[in-house]
């Protein structure tokens, strides 16, 4: 049995008005319904609120785009939360709503906080369904989107699969219009097929495929199995789990190894950062090599920032591109202190450090 994060889509969610579409809610509940018999733990990531607000509400003047989803958030999660509880209650389903926030994910503290409510819903049957509280959200504090937010609860809650439910079939060698476009029904671990992505969206949500393809590469890098299919299509999310070859997707194999539990944390972390460190050529070198090992002061060149131990960096190269995100083992003034020495403390021990 296994713990699936799905991710649904606005545009699964929402009707071309705005209002929520119930029928696709409900084909979706029907499913999970059906997947927790099976013995399989259910978190749910749902977009929606924003749209559904907006279908019920006019304001009165024109908002800036912080204002409106606040007041469109406000009204259309009550919308949603209802619905959902409405539908998994003819299951005799409990559902419990989890808002988040990306600063959260943020400090060790409050991630752990976080994954252990949300173990104790599962624990007693309920069905967390979660959303991005955008109504305490800072702009520059936001996820790119769901597809980042389910991403990032994959990785915090160890689930064996996420889901991503969109409204396309998956990866598509082009446009997906396109008829000389074909499907790409499976990536392995380390392929990039992201120049395969047209950087468009569509309806309601703010990302798109692109953002979609981002996310699955770096959480099947961390040993979870990503699948992209169309949420709209019957049966759908039931079919990918128990019978694939029934239904059109795109599956991201996960790497067999995968990460540690503080490692996923310390993967998608990057947004966090208090301070950047820059290293030579030769240090990026041994820290992109197959070897276990840590960051040492004597390849470090530059310190930036003002930090503690225990605070998340940044880790670049000579030439600017972001090598990997650490926990630092020393504040920033030993960092500077022990720049370039050899035999001091690592900067950033390999146990808590994650190379992208």
């Amino acid at each position: 049995m296994a713990r699936i994060v799905v991710k649904i889509g606005s545009n699964v969610l929402t009707r071309g008005d705005g209002k929520p579409n119930v029928t696709n809610m409900s084909a979706i509940v029907d499913q999970v319904a059906h997947l927790r018999s099976r013995g399989h733990e259910i978190i749910l990531v749902s977009s929606g609120a924003v749209a559904c607000g907006r279908g019920a509400v006019k304001p009165l003047r024109q908002l800036d785009s912080v204002a409106a989803r606040q007041l469109f958030s406000s009204v259309g999660q009550i919308r949603l939360i209802n619905i959902y509880n409405d539908l998994f209650a003819q299951y005799d389903i409990v559902a419990g709503q989890v808002l988040t926030q990306k600063e959260n994910f943020g400090s060790r503290s409050s991630y752990l906080n976080q994954r252990a409510c949300m173990l104790t819903m599962i624990e007693n049957g309920v069905v967390p369904i979660v959303n991005e509280n955008d109504t305490a959200s800072l702009t520059e504090l936001m996820f790119t989107d769901n597809d980042e937010l389910s991403g990032m609860i994959a990785t915090m809650m160890d689930a064996d699969m996420l889901v991503i439910l969109s409204n396309v079939d998956g990866i598509y060698t082009g446009n997906p219009s396109d008829p000389d476009s074909r499907l790409i029904e499976r990536v392995m671990p380390g392929e990039d097929v992201s120049g395969n992505v047209v950087a468009s969206k569509s309806g309601f949500g703010r990302g798109g495929m692109g953002t979609k393809c981002g996310i699955a590469g770096k959480v099947s890098e961390e040993g979870i199995k990503v699948i992209i299919a169309r949420g709209e299509r019957r049966n759908v999310l039931v079919d990918v789990i128990e019978n694939p070859d029934n239904v059109p997707h795109t599956v991201f194999e996960p790497r067999r190894e995968g990460l540690s539990t503080v490692k996923r944390w310390i993967a998608h972390s990057s947004s966090f950062a208090k301070g950047k460190i820059v290293v030579n050529e030769n240090a990026e070198k041994v820290l992109r090599g197959d070897s276990a090992v840590s960051l040492l002061p004597v390849g470090v060149v530059d310190v930036e920032g003002d930090w503690e131990e225990g605070d998340i960096v940044n880790i670049h190269g000579i030439d600017g591109t972001l090598i990997g995100v650490g926990r630092a083992s020393v504040s920033s003034e030993i960092a500077v202190a022990s720049r370039g020495q050899r035999g001091e403390k690592p900067v950033v021990h390999y146990d808590y450090l994650y190379i992208e």
